[in-house]
């Protein structure tokens, strides 16, 4: 076996600016790390020992993208868990900033992802965007709150991560503008699943919101009203990136 020496090479930590944000953060900026062994061989840190920790900022990404279109996968080869980040191309601004955001601070290749083709539903051609985070050990828990059985559901304690960024996230993700009000696509969700992200919105920004029917049997998804739009603009417009303003706009 060889004597590893882990060489992560990372920033120290320092007060970045994230314009689009709006705000300040530290940040603990840190490249794709490494191990170097005594022969002079490189290989990539196996997940098990990425271990964090993580930015408030980074945990509401996350969570504010597996309310949407994001999964999470548990790897059983590498005892850690990636998330992976998938939209049309019609929103591939919205997923390079995504990219841009996470590889910026080490969480995934910097290889910008290629918009690819697959078949769709009655042989419909789609052009898809997708890219991955690293396999981290410190995601898993993210994972066994959002997947039970393998299947996606709503924490029980998703309030505690539905931050102003998570939700802003989360609309960029799959929300779409409904006459004068937001749609949030959940369709995935169960109805109790929608009450319970209903109950978040409300208790945590005080936006009122109700579960509708996705027009499919055992599908759902949130209405924002139009008296709570306001009130949400001011909330989310600080995250959302100039290309994804429409969803919230009068």
């Amino acid at each position: 076996d060889y004597l590893l020496r882990l060489t992560c090479l990372v920033n120290s930590f320092k007060i970045i600016n994230i314009d689009y944000l709006n705000y300040s953060v530290i940040s603990l900026t840190c490249i794709t790390p490494f191990f170097t062994t005594l022969k002079g061989g490189i290989s990539k840190l196996k997940g098990f020992h990425r271990i964090g920790p993580h930015n408030l900022d980074i945990i509401s990404i996350i969570f504010g993208s597996l309310l949407g279109d994001a999964h999470g996968e548990k790897r059983s080869t590498s005892g850690g868990t990636r998330i992976s980040f998938y939209q049309e191309s019609t929103h591939v601004s919205y997923l390079l900033w995504l990219h841009s955001y996470l590889s910026f601070r080490g969480y995934c290749n910097i290889i910008i992802p290629a918009i690819t083709t697959r078949l769709g539903v009655k042989g419909v051609v789609r052009q898809i965007i997708r890219f991955h985070t690293w396999t981290y050990s410190s995601f898993n828990w993210i994972y066994d709150l959002f997947y039970v059985n393998g299947i996606k559901m709503v924490p029980s304690n998703i309030a505690e991560y539905l931050t102003p960024l998570a939700l802003a996230v989360w609309i960029m993700d799959d929300g779409t503008k409904a006459s004068a009000g937001l749609r949030l696509c959940t369709n995935s969700f169960t109805y109790s699943d929608c009450l319970l992200l209903v109950k978040a919105l409300n208790d945590n920004f005080s936006l009122k919101a109700t579960v509708q029917s996705a027009g499919a049997p055992n599908q759902y998804c949130i209405y924002i009203w139009k008296e709570s739009m306001p009130l949400l603009r001011s909330i989310v417009s600080p995250y959302i990136i100039p290309e994804m303003k429409y969803k919230i706009i009068e």
